[in-house]
């Protein structure tokens, strides 16, 4: 059996085309207008897929723009969730039916805040077995705690767990936890985690979850 340890936005939900927009219209509306390009949205996404604060603080310095605009753009998605959240990542109802199917349980290590993620997971249908969330007092990843934590809680053994994420950093604080780290990456956006293990769509993990134990 396989438990997984998922990352949320990004992961589970498909939350960076929202994202990446409105980080390179605020880019855009900074230099005076225009529309955004296939081109923007790449410069932006190759950012986000580090963090949205780095994209952020990037940005403001590239283009001579105040962090504040760009921070506003990044909040005002979150807002737009409350009525029209971000959609489920293709494959992901799949995979987590193969796990509960398989005995193992679906976990979700978030940098969001607990109310958010909550809200998002209820409102698109995504039943969690647990969520732990940096805001309740864990440390980012690729700090390990929130992985270790989920271990300690479930009393599982980390070669029977996998974690996923769309972020070096998630690979990253699995691998330190002993856990097998697999990385969700957006096909045409190169991303520097040397040696990890990726994937193109959550349904190549049907199988390791599938996996005898």
């Amino acid at each position: 059996m396989r438990t997984v340890i998922w990352d949320l936005g990004g992961t589970l939900l498909d939350t960076y085309p929202v994202v990446d927009r409105a980080l390179a219209g605020a880019v855009q509306e900074g230099r005076g207008g225009g529309p955004v390009t296939d081109a923007d949205l790449h410069a932006v996404a190759v950012l986000t897929r580090v963090s949205s604060g780095h994209a952020i603080t990037t940005l403001a310095q590239r283009h001579g723009i105040p962090q504040e605009d760009l921070r506003a753009a990044y909040e005002a998605t979150k807002e737009t969730w409350r009525h029209d959240p971000p959609p489920v990542t293709e494959g992901a109802r799949e995979v987590m039916g193969a796990v509960h199917a398989a005995g193992g349980l679906n976990l979700v290590a978030t940098h969001r805040d607990r109310e958010s993620a909550s809200e998002l997971l209820e409102q698109v249908g995504l039943r969690v077995d647990d969520l732990v969330c940096a805001p309740d007092g864990f440390p980012r990843k690729p700090d390990p705690a929130m992985v270790v934590e989920l271990l300690t809680r479930h009393r599982l053994r980390p070669a029977l767990v996998l974690a996923v994420g769309d972020r070096p950093a998630d690979v990253a604080a699995a691998e330190t936890a002993g856990v097998r780290g697999i990385l969700l990456q957006t096909p045409g956006v190169e991303l520097e985690a040397p040696g990890a293990e990726r994937i193109t769509s959550l349904r190549e993990l049907v199988g390791l979850v599938e996996a005898p134990s």
